[in-house]
């Protein structure tokens, strides 16, 4: 009996001491959890940080080719006006930040077309809920199916996790997660209540958010259009010093005063000044987003 006891506790220690050097072998976090799942977790996480940085539409290869050729650019340019070293590297520096702040402009500009949408999908998903009698997740995959084309993706792979695992739960998650917006995290929300706790009290509430999304989107067109004499303004930040470097030129020594160590040292702080001036407006015209409460992303990048 004793013999036997033994060999019970030596086969547990064996068995225990295997998951151990298993986990640090492998870099498991946690008993039971699988590289592969670690994999995806971090996919998840670097997902998530490209969607809340605005970059997730863009190629990683696209990208650095289009850093690489504006890099390039931007360093002959200003090699052939101003010559020397200082300036070419700080104007390809400056021009490098253009594909990735473009990107995130697009993006931003078609998540406002997108949430431009959401007052009609949701009155689309109310009636579908309620006069219709649809079920919420067949109403709201539905809807989302016809959805703008932004949003399509995202209703496509909740879809998905809904057919397979039919845990409205989850396949808000992925939603939410794909999405990255807070209208889509404050109607997951709504709609997991509501199909949780059943009741006639959808309709209300579906009809109070279009309103809010109403009211919202009203409120960012008044301010986007009152921000135009200021997005024309922004363009001088450039326009203006370009103009006065050319002019240079034909001044005095031209492209050789441009050339020595204290002319590159202006110019390299000039461009530098023009580069924060320019980033420093478009962060003051950029109207802020809805902060996420529900999301994953919240409290991610702005």
């Amino acid at each position: 009996m004793r013999a036997a006891a033994g060999l019970g506790l030596a086969l547990l220690a064996a068995y225990g001491t295997f998951l151990v050097y298993t986990a640090l072998a492998f870099g498991w976090r946690g008993v039971g959890v699988a590289p592969a799942v670690v994999r995806r977790r971090r996919r998840d996480r670097a997902r998530e940080w490209l969607i809340q940085a605005g970059l997730s539409d863009s190629s990683p290869v696209e990208l650095a080719a289009a850093v690489a050729v504006l890099a390039l650019l931007g360093a002959g340019l200003a090699y052939a006006v101003f010559g020397g070293v200082v300036a070419p590297v700080a104007a390809a520096l400056f021009a490098a930040s253009f594909p990735p702040a473009a990107a995130r402009t697009r993006r931003r500009r078609r998540r406002a077309e997108a949430r431009a949408a959401w007052p009609r999908m949701l009155e689309e998903l109310r009636l579908q809920a309620t006069a219709v009698g649809r079920s919420i997740p067949q109403a709201l995959f539905e809807v989302g199916g016809r959805g703008p084309v932004e949003l399509r993706p995202a209703f496509a792979e909740a879809q998905r996790e809904w057919l397979l695992s039919t845990d409205l739960d989850r396949a808000l998650s992925v939603l939410k997660a794909g999405l990255a917006d807070a209208t889509a995290d404050v109607v997951s929300e709504t709609l997991l209540i509501a199909h949780e706790m059943g009741g006639s009290d959808v309709d209300r509430r579906l009809a109070a958010l279009v309103e809010d999304r109403v009211a919202d989107l009203q409120g960012r067109k008044d301010a986007a259009s009152r921000q135009a004499g200021a997005r024309f303004a922004r363009a001088f930040v450039l326009v203006v010093p370009v103009g006065m470097a050319l002019v240079g030129l034909s001044i005095g020594n031209g492209r050789a005063a441009y050339a020595s160590t204290l002319g590159q040292v202006a110019v390299g702080a000039g461009i530098a000044v023009i580069a924060g001036c320019w980033a420093w407006a478009g962060r003051l015209l950029r109207l802020p987003d809805e902060q996420r409460v529900f999301g994953p992303g919240a409290g991610g990048l702005p």
